[in-house]
């Protein structure tokens, strides 16, 4: 599926959601049938922007005559109070597509903002922050998209496109080295092969058996400083666990290549938008 098609989808079942079968039935009863007003998106807060196009796919389904006129760009900085968007069209429409795109555009500039704050916590280090696949079901790809505008880096997006080896395979292989090795074999030259460590003393076995990236997981800073000195850039370095805005500086400085955030997408606020009327006309 496209991303065009992904985004129509996954709108096409949140405006479902809200509606039911009867639509929406205040609009209905208190506004008449073609009042057309002109409205305003702001943040209540600072923060900053995500999923422009997921909230233009809420109102075009809705009503494609409904006009939008964006006044900030997906990852731009918002002050609070900013003027987001202007929207004009039939107030029904607007009112009855109102709620999901502000869903949407809440949830998303929430990640967003949560990313910034990390990335410019880190500013001035070699690491980059990275998403896990710690999201909303059936939300991943437009969560990732929030993440990037953020300034955040990808990590893998699923299961299918890159081998990550954690404790419970390496558990069940029986072996470390013989985990990767396996997944060598089975990957080929195309695909990159990770594997978990929880130890200093797994480090070098996993570079050897052919790891093209480490997962440090919970070490601390000074095993975190170790690793790095004793890879000597052989492999990227990737630490997670433990990883908040008190903590994500000194992880950083420590010259890993990743710190990867689950936070960033399993625990944000979303960022406060809220629709005013300016003018009916």
């Amino acid at each position: 599926m496209t991303w065009a098609g992904h985004i129509a989808e996954t709108v096409r079942r949140a405006l479902a959601e809200d509606l039911g079968g009867r639509g929406d039935i205040t609009s209905r009863a208190t506004i008449e049938a073609f009042a057309q007003a002109q409205f305003v998106i702001r943040s209540r807060q600072p923060g900053v922007l995500a999923s422009r196009a997921v909230a233009d796919e809420c109102f075009a389904q809705t009503d494609p005559d409904i006009r939008l006129n964006w006044l900030v760009q997906d990852g731009e900085r918002l002050q609070s109070d900013a003027e987001v968007v202007e929207i004009r069209g039939r107030v029904r429409s607007i009112l009855t597509a109102e709620r999901t795109a502000l869903n949407f555009l809440g949830r998303l500039s929430g990640i967003a903002t949560l990313t910034r704050a990390y990335v410019d916590a880190v500013a001035g280090t070699r690491a980059e922050i990275a998403h896990t696949r710690k999201t909303t079901p059936g939300l991943r790809a437009l969560e990732l998209a929030a993440v990037r505008a953020g300034g955040g880096a990808s990590h893998r997006f699923g299961l299918d496109d890159a081998i990550l080896i954690k404790d419970n395979h390496v558990a069940v292989c029986g072996d470390l080295s013989k985990a990767i090795q396996r997944a060598r074999r089975h990957a080929g030259h195309m695909t990159r092969v990770a594997v978990e460590v929880d130890r200093l003393d797994q480090l070098q076995m996993a570079v050897e058996a052919g790891a093209d990236s480490i997962l440090l997981d919970n070490f601390p800073l000074e095993n975190l400083r170790q690793a790095v000195e004793q890879t000597g850039g052989a492999v990227v370095l990737e630490a997670s666990g433990g990883v908040d805005l008190g903590t994500v500086r000194a992880i950083a400085e420590t010259g890993v290549d990743i710190i990867s955030v689950g936070a960033i997408t399993h625990s944000v606020s979303s960022l406060d938008l809220g629709l005013d009327l300016l003018q009916r006309d």
